[in-house]
């Protein structure tokens, strides 16, 4: 494999991860545009300790993720104080306050971002990326899940329920966090750098759209959405590339990209993938069984 498809699987592998992470809290009606925190958590936790105090890499990643998780119980309470636009307000103040901080920590690079030697390699980042989707698929099937798409579609009605609505955001938003954390992780172990700018609000809007266009109602949208962003800009650069008669791709391919984004979201407002699609053809599927 190329270096360049190496690098394309590993991103897109780290993409996927951290859209899980937005999905999570999205998924029991939290909207989090502080991705890049939680990401930025466990990456500087997890670089610093294999590359300051030679930590194996196994465990430091899970420290980093253990880090994140810790970070985001904390500060659930005060922000599931606020509601809406200020919930997103909160969570987009929560990356900022952490970028800052990691600015003033010369140790940690300060500015000039964060080098590490420790390297994970596809043969760790794709299993991490398959271990969580088939994680957050097993979760939602669970009474946990059960609760959480309960308090997504009526926190009202699942309270009448005995849902407890505060554990259960508190919890989403914690595991949120942990899988946040590990992409962070991998983030720096993979590309061995990290620093704040490149990580910074634009990163934590582009992960809330792989979640919000790809659908929060089902565990897949996160994951076409993930894709979708990831392989379709890369896709029409590369036809540029190919056929001179598509060269506007090459500076324009943000453009198509964007006028397809509206397109999305005009005639699929609750994301690609939504519950019917998925019971639609888990029930033609079930038909066919049926008549064979």
């Amino acid at each position: 494999m190329s270096g360049y498809l190496a690098g394309l699987l590993a991103m897109l592998s780290i993409n996927i991860i951290v859209a899980y992470s937005v999905f999570l809290p999205g998924s029991a009606g939290l909207l989090n545009l502080g991705a890049a925190g939680f990401v930025l958590v466990g990456a500087y936790t997890a670089g610093a300790l294999s590359s300051l105090y030679d930590v194996p890499l196994a465990l430091a990643i899970a420290l980093g993720s253990a880090m994140s998780a810790l970070v985001a119980f904390l500060i659930a309470f005060p922000i599931l104080r606020t509601r809406g636009i200020y919930m997103v307000l909160a969570t987009f103040a929560f990356a900022e306050v952490v970028g800052g901080v990691l600015l003033n920590i010369p140790s940690l690079g300060g500015a000039a971002g964060l080098s590490v030697m420790a390297y994970a390699g596809l043969p760790v980042v794709v299993p991490c990326a398959i271990g969580t989707v088939a994680f957050v698929a097993l979760l939602m099937r669970t009474r946990f899940g059960l609760s959480v798409r309960a308090v997504h579609d009526d926190e009202s009605v699942a309270h009448l329920f005995g849902v407890h609505l505060r554990m259960t955001q508190v919890m989403a938003l914690t595991l949120g966090g942990a899988v946040g954390g590990l992409g962070g992780a991998l983030l720096v172990h993979q590309f061995n750098f990290i620093d704040v700018q490149s990580t910074g609000v634009l990163f934590s809007i582009y992960v809330l759209l792989y979640v919000l266009m790809g659908g929060t109602q089902t565990v897949w949208g996160p994951l076409f959405g993930a894709i979708f962003f990831t392989l379709v800009p890369e896709g029409l650069r590369k036809l540029s590339e190919l056929d001179p008669s598509l060269k506007f791709l090459e500076g324009g391919r943000y453009i198509v990209f964007g006028v397809a984004v509206v397109l999305i979201m005009m005639l699929r407002p609750q994301g690609v993938i939504t519950r019917t699609m998925i019971e639609s053809w888990g029930g033609s599927a079930n038909k066919k069984e049926a008549g064979a």
